[in-house]
């Protein structure tokens, strides 16, 4: 019989890294909360700039307090430019979202980003898809096409601009997650948060400086909410990756969904519709099914390498 601590020690750590999603996941949607508030008085590309300028002292903090200053310097510039140009459009166009939907609903929409990086990971990291991943990828996307057509409305009726945006946004997410991969194999994780910082901050403001709003002063508490949760949510979601199995802990990032509704019941009293639901519980399962397949194909290659 082996030893007990190899037995408890990966579950301890998955445990540890699932508490951190969970923290991650609560504090992005604590985070999107504070965007929805913000999108009723300021432009989106203005927001997409707040959310850099507030960011970037405590990113700068946490890389003084860590001691690598001498990771940041970027090698694979072009993706970097990349990465903060999606960054731009991604959080412009979910806090459009959020403007017009619920929490809820815009977070069933963007659960389809993990099925487009699962296609996207085939032309640019040669990685191959198993056929029972198309199936869930098609059911993924049935799912985000009721969350999107309420009841028995025609499609291009049922679609709104809110919902259009927020499927651009997942692209966008998708894309860059990709592109992140890349970065991840030259550039320090400091370098990637700070550029990506950095160039929301600049290009988003450069972008937003013709309209503009002046800041007011009821809103700083909104702003140092936005500072905060963003930061401490990304902190969260790499300690979560950096020590549990990506296949274990990435599946409780679908209790975002139990944070939208909560949310969207106590900030602005009301309630996902009925084709939410359904298409809710078709994305989440095909992601999650996803996901597992994955990890059952992983311990048999590993079953086949350790005899």
């Amino acid at each position: 019989m082996p030893p007990t601590h190899h037995l408890t020690a990966p579950s301890n750590t998955n445990l540890r890294s699932i508490v951190a999603m969970l923290l991650a996941v609560g504090c992005f949607a604590l985070m999107d909360a504070v965007l929805k508030a913000l999108s009723a008085r300021y432009p989106v590309l203005q927001i997409a700039s707040l959310r850099g300028l507030t960011a970037l002292p405590l990113v700068l903090l946490y890389i003084g307090w860590r001691r690598r200053w001498h990771s940041l310097w970027p090698v694979r510039w072009p993706l970097h430019l990349l990465r903060g140009l999606l960054g731009i459009i991604m959080l412009a166009l979910f806090t459009r979202g959020v403007r017009e939907l619920p929490l809820s609903a815009a977070y069933t929409i963007f659960f389809v980003s993990p099925l487009l990086i699962t296609i996207l990971s085939i032309p640019v990291l040669g990685e191959r898809v198993p056929k029972a991943h198309w199936w869930a990828i098609a059911a993924g996307f049935v799912g985000v096409l009721i969350a999107l057509q309420p009841g028995g409305t025609s499609l291009q009726a049922g679609m709104s601009w809110g919902g259009l945006a927020v499927l651009g946004a997942a692209l966008c997410y998708a894309v860059a997650a990709v592109s992140g991969r890349l970065v991840s194999r030259t550039d320090s994780s400091e370098s990637m948060i700070l550029s990506l910082m950095l160039m929301m901050a600049v290009g988003a403001g450069v972008l937003a400086a013709p309209q503009w709003v002046p800041i007011q002063a009821a809103d700083a508490g909104l702003l140092l909410a936005l500072a905060i949760t963003g930061f401490c949510g990304q902190l969260a979601i790499t300690e979560a990756f950096r020590h549990g199995q990506a296949s274990v802990v990435a599946p409780f990032e679908y209790t975002a969904l139990a944070w939208g509704v909560g949310l969207d019941w106590l900030v602005w009293h009301s309630l996902p519709a009925s084709h939410t639901w359904i298409g809710a519980a078709i994305v989440v399962a095909s992601g999650v099914y996803i996901v597992r397949h994955e990890q059952r194909i992983s311990r048999v290659h590993a079953n086949a390498d350790h005899p």
